[in-house]
């Protein structure tokens, strides 16, 4: 399972519709957070998500992007939370952490550990990673990249019957990639195992300029959410506040051919009709779709 529930899609400032930005990530029991806006908690008990997240991954500290971590840190303690809990950002991240914690009045029952990402740094969680890649904001900003690492090949069972290869052990080594020797005969696994299947991959890119970081890593991706703050009639002010317009994000992803793009990090200006987002996008990637609070997206395995 892979599951991404969008918690906050509004873009500096909460609106009535939109809490600031945050996403929760599943994925096979481990839960995650990329950004955590003010009122994350809330919309984390609206989706019933639970709270027991491993980690949080901060894109960079403005505001609408941090403020909601104090509160959630104060809500596990109250719920006696003892299992540690990973922050991950740019640089300042050990600042705000420690400053955090100073500040805060609550009995802290668990361990909060900072890490300060560099562009290109990857966090290695054994059958997964998350990437951290340099963006274009006007302060230190980070997009992430989670990656599922390749699953092998589907088993052949005939083709290694016919090979003579006996049901049993011999079967089971095959599949971890390791010959077997039946009569005399070396058994090779490419014989019997099919080609590597893909992992999942979903690109977080937060507030940025359209970047060849977020382009580069983007491609063949399963997902991609970018922000998409603005429509094309406002890219002056899109490139003057360091944010992307929906149609910029839609060229990015049509050239890096991700399967589906999320768009995210609306303007308040939007507020009562973002139509005209949507509109923009889909003339240039038609698998478009503008992140609305609460929607979950699950993504799927493929073959190839």
């Amino acid at each position: 399972m892979l599951r991404i529930t969008f918690l906050g899609t509004g873009g500096t400032l909460p609106t009535i519709n939109r809490n600031p930005s945050a996403i929760f990530i599943n994925r096979e029991g481990e839960t995650m957070l990329f950004d955590c806006g003010e009122g994350t908690q809330q919309q984390m008990m609206r989706a019933k998500t639970g709270m027991k997240i491993s980690s949080i991954f901060i894109t960079h500290f403005h505001a609408d992007h941090f403020l909601g971590i104090p509160g959630l840190i104060q809500t596990m303690s109250f719920n006696g939370r003892t299992e540690p809990l990973d922050i991950y950002g740019p640089t300042r991240t050990n600042q705000m952490v420690k400053l955090m914690i100073e500040l805060g009045y609550y009995k802290q029952g668990f361990e909060i550990t900072a890490h300060e990402l560099e562009d290109e740094e990857v966090v290695d969680r054994g059958d997964y990673t998350i990437k951290a890649v340099a963006t274009d904001h006007g302060v230190p900003s980070l997009g992430y990249v989670l990656e599922e690492k390749n699953r092998s090949g589907r088993f052949n069972k005939q083709r290694a019957i016919e090979l003579g290869v006996p049901v049993g052990h011999m079967f089971a080594k095959l599949q971890k990639g390791e010959p077997v020797t039946v009569d005399g005969r070396v058994i090779k696994p490419s014989q019997v195992m099919g080609h590597y299947r893909p992992g999942r991959k979903v690109v977080y890119s937060g507030d940025t300029r359209p970047c060849d970081s977020i382009a580069r890593e983007s491609i063949g991706a399963d997902l991609l959410i970018h922000d998409g703050t603005l429509a094309d009639e406002l890219s002056d002010w899109a490139i003057e506040t360091k944010h992307s317009t929906t149609a910029e994000a839609a060229q990015l992803a049509k050239k890096a051919n991700v399967l589906q793009l999320v768009l995210t990090h609306f303007s308040s200006r939007y507020s009562d009709n973002a139509e005209p987002l949507l509109h923009d996008a889909q003339s240039i990637f038609e698998n478009t779709i503008l992140a609305e609070e609460l929607m979950e997206i699950e993504i799927q395995l493929r073959d190839k």
